[in-house]
């Protein structure tokens, strides 16, 4: 790591250096817009509810009621349903996503499309909620567009992120979001665990519990470095390769993550539970606000089974998507190539299906221990609820984090390459 920043900083790295500078200008904006309230409105000092999971992946831009209140969090759930659509439910979407680059870029720009629409329904429902009802239509419309703007603007933020800069702008903007609230989160704990009013001995044993509370943040944090990290490799053969002189077949391996999701199936799994909420607010029924609260939140038992089935579909879903057991055995038999032990084809596919069964398995019961220890440390500790040990926003975090610094590494890696290959 050490040795990557040192050579971020040499003569030859210096586009690298302004995609960065770059990168943390964009992410400083959206910080700033959090701030910056919807004209007309006031902040929301009522506890949000089963809305606070949209509020902490914003940093807090629901509470404010900011212009960016809605976050990307519209985009997220259309590209749910686009993604969904995609597995032959509409030959058109499933046509484009067979196209290649083309294709992509239609269903991106679709998903885009959707994602204004949704966010424009999420800013009237938040509006009429908020407000109440003794707004006007054009209240209610005004609010709606400002909101629906920020998203926009959000959007296309993400997208120059992207193109100017380091790693995928709409998994920074999140980040971005969450780690706005950190700070507030361990100030939180630092007054909530030590009473200055009490004796000596009491301050002494607060600052010792902060301290703890510390040490056992950071330590999860490198829990979850560790699992993201961790793989599976599967041997591969190629019997038209040799490496020496006895003939032996050459040997690589195919490396599959425990966790190959990364944290897809959180956001995902989040964006659908916090539907029902935004529903209850449009609506403004007692008893379906009531059910809502009762089942349909991740603080409940009926919730957060809801979440943890959602947690393990998008996991199989996503990991199935991105690994595709079938291509990969036809690819590998086309190349000459085999798993030793295993017949190249059906049995090769049958078999590299089974281990990302079995490790979808191990990575989404990590996700959901993760998901989970907030819940358990709130029942445990008589913190605020903003103070929490893991969790969802701490998990994207840290694995947006470590894609973010492969795909920098990465650049710097590519560009040494070129600058040798130059000399020569």
């Amino acid at each position: 790591m050490f040795k990557t920043m040192k050579q971020l900083f040499t003569s030859t790295n210096k586009d690298l250096r302004h995609r960065i500078y770059f990168t943390l200008a964009a992410l400083m904006i959206f910080i700033l817009g959090i701030s910056i309230r919807v004209p007309g409105t006031e902040d929301l000092t009522s506890s949000l509810g089963f809305l606070e999971l949209i509020n902490t992946l914003g940093g807090g831009a629901l509470k404010n009621f900011s212009i960016f209140a809605l976050g990307v969090m519209p985009y997220i759930t259309a590209s749910i349903i686009m993604q969904l659509l995609q597995m032959d439910i509409i030959p058109y979407f499933t046509e484009l996503k067979n196209q290649g680059a083309t294709g992509r870029r239609k269903l991106n720009q679709i998903t885009r499309y959707v994602g204004i629409i949704f966010a424009f329904i999420e800013g009237y429902a938040f509006s009429f909620a908020f407000i109440g009802k003794s707004g006007d239509v054009v209240e209610y419309l005004y609010i709606a567009t400002v909101l629906t703007a920020g998203t926009a603007f959000l959007l296309w933020l993400g997208d120059q992120i992207t193109q100017k800069g380091i790693g995928n702008g709409i998994s920074l903007i999140i980040m971005a979001g969450i780690i706005a609230t950190l700070p507030q989160m361990f100030i939180d704990a630092f007054t909530g665990l030590i009473a200055f009013d009490g004796t000596a001995q009491v301050i002494t044993l607060g600052i010792i519990k902060f301290i703890l509370f510390v040490i056992v943040y950071f330590a999860i944090v490198i829990g979850m470095i560790f699992v993201q990290e961790s793989e599976r490799r599967i041997p591969i053969q190629y019997a038209n390769k040799s490496t020496s002189a006895y003939g032996a077949s050459a040997q690589s391996f195919m490396p599959i993550k425990i966790n190959t999701a990364g944290v897809i199936p959180v956001i995902f799994a989040s964006s659908l539970l916090a539907i029902p909420g935004i529903l209850a607010q449009v609506i403004n029924n007692e008893t379906f606000t009531l059910v809502v609260q009762k089942y349909l939140t991740y603080t409940t038992p009926v919730g957060f089974l809801i979440y943890v089935v959602l947690i393990f579909f998008f996991a199989y879903f996503y990991t199935f998507i991105q690994v595709k057991p079938e291509e990969f055995a036809k690819n590998l038999q086309e190349n000459g190539g085999y798993i030793p032990g295993i017949r190249p084809g059906e049995e090769t596919k049958k078999h590299v299906s089974k281990i990302l069964s079995r490790l979808t398995i191990l990575g989404s019961t990590f996700l959901v221990v993760i998901a989970g220890l907030p819940i358990l440390f709130s029942k445990l500790t008589s913190l605020p609820t903003s103070v929490s040990i893991g969790g969802t926003g701490l998990l994207i975090v840290v694995g947006v984090a470590l894609e973010t610094y492969k795909q920098l590494e990465g650049s710097i890696l590519t560009r040494s390459y070129k600058r040798g290959y130059s000399r020569r």
